[in-house]
């Protein structure tokens, strides 16, 4: 059971985006999508503020995950159930 808040930050126009939902959405993780797509100053103060500088920004637990292909490592190296509290 999912008992984790997962946040993740994105564009319309973004693949990588695209990617990392279908990911989550395979694992059946329920998360909140913040779309900045027509809100520049929000995506660059974002960016500022979690010193990431690409779409998406994925937060597990209000911590900084990094993007997609950081989220698929964790997939791959069999973390990312234990942090999403899947079981």
């Amino acid at each position: 059971m999912q008992d984790t808040k997962v946040e993740v930050y994105t564009t319309t126009y973004c693949p990588f985006c695209r990617a990392a939902k279908a990911l989550l959405d395979s694992k059946g993780v329920k998360y909140e999508e913040i779309d900045v797509t027509y809100d520049p100053h929000m995506k660059r103060r974002l960016m500022e503020k979690m010193g990431w500088k690409t779409v998406p920004i994925i937060m597990i637990d209000d911590e900084l995950i990094g993007g997609y292909e950081e989220l698929r490592s964790l997939e791959i190296e069999k973390k990312l159930d234990e942090i999403l509290n899947l079981k």
